[in-house]
């Protein structure tokens, strides 16, 4: 079948200037002699609108140049049309792009999106929201924005946001139901992962996969010990998983599972690959197994 592609460009995303990526976009594609259209991203992150477009024109290939945030609100839209997804990775963090090893570099990201194959891999949904890789509740949501706007990258960056928040933000109170299991704990963030990295290279859930059917959930227990803070990164990036019984001893709470309930009685904030989203008091988070297809080398 001929290829047909949608670009959907956020002008705002991340700090990387724009100027001229349209016209690479174009120049490239037409070489490829591949039809296209170019919308810009929308500010109410529903995509849906292009449904029509895509059956009417015989789409088959949509490609974000943002971040994680829109590229998640375009594949939620869009997500029972029968297309591949593609990404120019154009955002701060860029978490799935590179947890699928998606180059950063727009000419050869183009490359992955005119050579590479498309897989299918799994999303989830926190109620009635889809994420595509990460959501994280407490000051995980602080964290992440920090560290999306910092001008320096890496593990050192991220540990002084970690211990800026850590030591001044209060715990919120949470109850977990999954596995078969039910407990209740204060926690200062629950992250749950599809993607094995906030972005950046900053690992947050070593063992994810993007199609392995499992959630990873990592949770930051209350501490009164400001010197577990560096075994609480370590055992973050170590990435040791245990028998969810087991891990309720920890100060880290690690495991995987295909659903969970949270009761977060407290009102913690969200945010759902790393935009900001409404809190809720009860919160069903349920992976969905390979749900689209994206286009990536593997």
């Amino acid at each position: 079948m001929p290829r047909h592609i949608i670009y959907i460009i956020n002008p705002v995303s991340g700090t990387r200037k724009k100027s001229g990526l349209q016209k690479l976009i174009e120049e490239k594609t037409k070489k490829e002699n591949i039809p296209f259209k170019i919308f810009p991203s929308v500010a109410s992150g529903d995509y849906s609108f292009l449904s029509s477009v895509i059956r009417d024109e015989k789409v088959t290939d949509v490609v974000v140049a943002g971040g994680d945030g829109t590229l998640s609100q375009v594949i939620g839209s869009l997500i029972n049309e029968n297309v591949n997804f593609g990404v120019i990775p154009c955002g701060s963090g860029n978490g799935l792009a590179m947890t699928a090893g998606i180059s950063k570099e727009p000419m050869k990201a183009l490359d992955i999106i005119f050579k590479s194959r498309s897989k299918s891999v799994d999303g989830f949904y926190i109620n009635d929201h889809f994420s595509c890789m990460l959501a994280g509740i407490g000051f995980d949501a602080k964290v992440a924005h920090e560290f999306a706007q910092h001008p320096r990258r890496g593990f050192r960056t991220y540990a002084v946001l970690v211990g800026k928040n850590f030591f001044s933000a209060k715990p919120y109170e949470f109850t977990i139901e999954s596995n078969g299991l039910k407990f209740s704990t204060e926690a200062f963030f629950i992250s749950i992962a599809n993607s094995n990295q906030f972005g950046n290279n900053f690992t947050i859930a070593p063992k994810a996969l993007l199609s392995d059917g499992f959630l990873d959930v990592v949770i930051v227990k209350k501490t009164a010990k400001p010197l577990l803070l560096y075994n609480l990164i370590k055992q973050i990036l170590a990435g040791k998983l245990v028998k969810m019984e087991t891990s309720l001893k920890l100060p880290v709470i690690y495991f995987q599972t295909k659903q969970l309930l949270i009761e977060n009685t407290s009102l913690a904030p969200i945010h759902i690959d790393g935009d900001p989203s409404e809190t809720y008091e009860k919160l069903k988070i349920k992976i969905v197994p390979k749900c689209f297809n994206l286009i990536h080398p593997f």
